[in-house]
């Protein structure tokens, strides 16, 4: 017999068990902008943040006619579809599956924490034929639709349901940013088992909360200026500016979503547009500079265990000239990956792996002497 005192503590264990994961879950900060150039073209850039011990990623190349099948929250298989475009992105665990890519029509898909909020489709054994998982939805994004207005037709006619990462034990929780070539963006997020599409109108992603809270908390700093403060009179004494960039103040600056997310928004409108894509390519990482994370300066302590948060790599995709650069924690130099230069009708996918070799250091004293 359940007496209310065990339902009673049973409700309790439950809680805890489910703060634990959420606690667990929250520290990992992303941070997604896109960026207009002078002549016309979009860029679509982003940082992954991550403890070094959490995860492993390796660069993977997927083929057209590459055959997936989805994954089902039992475990079962969902629904089956083969690539109709090929694409290339970073890929958690050695799977085969990306969480973040480009492909060849120029359209990027990058997933992003997103917990508290993230509730998926409600899945039954009829729908496994049309199911597919959170871990699935870059992947089916890249490799079946050419354009975010495609994306828009054909995602509410499938079901995306939660399926466990298996090096974590838990269904993460993910909503995604998805640009393409022409200037469209959407922001795609699952809450309370309904799919929610929200045109990108402000250029950027964070994590919880969910997109409109973010949106609307924007309207807190709309004082925030790239001019600097004109110099103000108290009872006959001017006050100036101590030093340049008094036009900003009161932009947050710690490594939290509502924070980031105000802090990309303010510097992805307001710095300049380079005059072309090279020039966008250089602005993008610049911006994202500024929400890099060191080792250190992000922590979680939990059952006596610090886990450090940091960021382990920067991506930027050139959505014209199906371009893909990226650098990692170890090591900053840009380097980049030309989907032009792919047999896109390969028979297997590649990866390459070991992205986290420390860079070297080039000595240029003899240049100097």
């Amino acid at each position: 017999m359940i007496t209310k005192t065990h339902k009673y503590v049973s409700f309790i264990v439950t809680l805890v068990l489910i703060s634990f994961v959420l606690v667990s879950i929250e520290a990992h900060a992303c941070t997604g902008i896109r960026i207009k150039t002078k002549d016309g073209n979009y860029i679509y850039a982003r940082t992954l943040e991550f403890g070094s011990d959490e995860i492993t990623y390796d660069l993977l190349f997927v083929p057209r006619n590459y055959s997936y099948v989805g994954e089902t929250p039992t475990g079962n298989p969902g629904m089956s579809w083969k690539t109709k475009y090929a694409h290339i992105g970073f890929n958690p665990f050695g799977m085969n599956r990306v969480g973040e890519g480009l492909n060849e029509k120029g359209l990027a898909c990058g997933a992003f924490f997103f917990p508290g909020y993230a509730k998926y489709q409600n899945i039954t054994k009829a729908d496994y034929s049309r199911t597919i998982s959170c871990l699935d939805l870059s992947s089916w994004i890249l490799s079946t639709c050419a354009s975010v207005s495609e994306v828009r037709e054909k995602l509410p006619k499938i079901n995306v349901g939660g399926a466990v990462m298996p090096a974590w034990g838990y269904v993460p929780p993910l909503h995604y940013f998805v640009a393409d070539e022409t200037g469209d963006a959407i922001i795609i997020e699952h809450i309370d088992g309904k799919l929610n599409i929200h045109d990108n109108e402000v250029n950027v992603i964070t994590n919880s909360p969910d997109y409109k809270w973010h949106v609307e908390n924007l309207r807190n700093y709309i004082n925030l200026s790239p001019f600097n403060s004109p110099a103000h009179e108290i009872n006959g004494t001017s006050l100036a500016q101590l030093g340049n960039g008094s036009g900003a103040v009161g932009l947050p600056g710690d490594f939290t979503p509502p924070s980031r997310f105000v802090r990309a928004a303010f510097l992805a409108d307001m710095v300049y547009e380079g005059k072309d894509v090279d020039e966008g390519i250089g602005i993008a990482f610049h911006i994202l500079d500024q929400f890099d994370i060191p080792k250190g300066a992000v922590r979680n302590k939990q059952n006596g265990k610090i886990s450090v948060e940091d960021t382990q790599w920067t991506s930027a995709a050139d959505l014209t000239n199906r371009r893909y650069f990226y650098h990692t924690y170890s090591d900053r130099s840009v380097r980049m990956v030309d989907l032009n230069e792919f047999d896109l009708d390969a028979q297997n996918i590649k990866m390459l792996k070991n992205l986290e070799k420390p860079g070297t250091i080039k000595n240029v004293s003899d240049q100097l002497r």
